[in-house]
């Protein structure tokens, strides 16, 4: 071999392991980038008998068989989309206990059920669940993840005759809401909080994942009654890539303007459970469904 050509090949070797090297970078940021988490709705538990095709009584075996799937993956957490009970405050004690044997760091959410507990119990309810607050944020990664309280103003989240109560009786009238008493609505401090967060997120170039229990697109009869205000919201802001909520337990999906709205099958209907496990990648937000719940990957913008 020659002088010349001996050269020539040691470039073209070079190129080859730079060009391995570079491949094997990018796959490495990629992967380190990516993670998953399980997520559950309406698990709904009460020792109530059967209605219809909601199993309330089934619900503490189904949450347990769940927990000790999800304990064998490699999750970054959990979280319950809201109505965790379907009554009784004492049914929180059946649950919570399941809940926490989750190896890795849990969450929820509050749906409206969550408050069908004595009157005098109600504003304790999210310490019972092991909330931090209400409603709250985390992060994970380049990821923000936004926990929203569609029970802010509501009747089931407020006692007959208190001041909050008699508050959503007038929003309720006055803005001529043309949708059940069970939804609930976000009120103007957290939505203030809300826009205080998305404007950080942004901020911070960070990719935004909102919880609520309540949905807000499609049109839909379980809707917050102030959906409309939440999607203008979520509209004025493209670090937003995906809206999660339960309480609809026949599930449900919308696109709109970049966002994917996705509502998870509710754990407490039939004899078969539903839950999942969602991985986000830089592209896309696959969901792997279990039971009832069914499989998806949708495309990040």
């Amino acid at each position: 071999m020659n002088f010349k050509k001996q050269v020539s090949v040691i470039h073209f070797g070079l190129i080859l392991i730079i060009s391995s090297c570079t491949s094997k970078s990018n796959n490495s940021t990629q992967l380190a980038s990516e993670f998953s988490f399980g997520i559950i709705a309406d698990c709904q538990f009460s020792d109530y008998p059967a209605n219809g095709t909601r199993e309330y009584a089934m619900s503490d075996d189904k949450l347990e068989e769940c927990v000790t799937h999800l304990n064998t993956m490699d999750l970054e957490y959990t979280i319950h989309v809201g109505d965790f009970i379907d009554r009784n405050y004492e049914s929180f004690d059946v649950v919570v206990p399941i809940y926490n044997k989750l190896k890795m760091p849990k969450y929820h959410v509050l749906g409206n059920h969550d408050f069908v507990v004595p009157g005098d119990k109600r504003s304790n309810v999210y310490k019972k669940m092991g909330m931090p607050s209400r409603y709250y944020e985390f992060k994970i990664k380049d990821w923000r993840f936004v926990v929203l309280d569609g029970n802010d103003i509501s009747f089931h989240a407020s006692n007959e005759g208190s001041k909050d109560y008699q508050f959503a009786e007038n929003y309720y009238k006055t803005n001529k809401i043309n949708s059940p008493k069970w939804n609930g609505a976000v009120g103007e401090s957290q939505k203030n909080w809300l826009i205080s967060v998305l404007e950080n997120a942004t901020k911070n170039q960070e990719k935004v994942i909102l919880f609520c229990h309540f949905p807000v697109f499609p049109e839909n009869v379980h809707n917050l009654w102030n959906a409309d205000e939440l999607v203008e919201i979520i509209e004025n802001y493209d670090c937003v890539k995906a809206y999660i909520n339960g309480h609809n337990h026949e599930g449900n999906f919308g696109y709109k303007k970049g966002v994917h709205y996705l509502t998870m099958k509710g754990m407490v209907e039939t004899k078969e459970t539903a839950y999942g496990i969602i991985t986000l990648t830089d592209k896309y937000i696959q969901i792997a469904g279990y039971g009832r719940e069914g499989n998806k990957k949708l495309q990040i913008k």
